[in-house]
């Protein structure tokens, strides 16, 4: 039940920071990035269980190693980007959060290009 634990954390330090934030406001925003680090390390340890589960995906279907590799790339792009906009929304900077997610859609568009052009290959021998 780790999700138990990870909401217990970040409750407690919501509970934490809203008692320091009328006594020291900075500190409050110290708490929330560290408890986000601490719950983004959490959810990577899970990361191995995904990949092991897209190796046996893949050996099932038979896919190209480099197509999961891409996925699981956009998959990353997709929650680091996430994390960091977050931050950056909790500390109140919108416009670099929006920048973030920005960049992170042009960098998932970029990783799908070789399977978009893979594509419209095989459509093109079709036709």
């Amino acid at each position: 039940m780790d999700i138990l634990k990870v909401s217990m954390l970040g409750i407690s330090a919501v509970l934490l920071a809203l008692i320091l934030k009328s006594y020291r406001p900075e500190y409050s925003y110290y708490i929330s990035i560290a408890v986000c680090i601490c719950i983004f390390m959490f959810a990577g340890t899970k990361l191995e269980l995904i990949i092991g589960y897209a190796e046996k995906m893949q050996n099932l279907i038979h896919l190209d190693s480099s197509y999961i590799g891409m996925v699981l790339k956009m998959i990353g792009v997709t929650y680091v980007a996430e994390f960091a906009a977050d931050i950056c929304k909790d500390c109140g900077h919108q416009t670099i959060a929006g920048q973030i997610e920005m960049f992170a859609k042009l960098s998932i568009l970029v990783l799908g290009m070789p399977v978009l052009m893979a594509f419209m290959e095989t459509i093109g021998e079709l036709l």
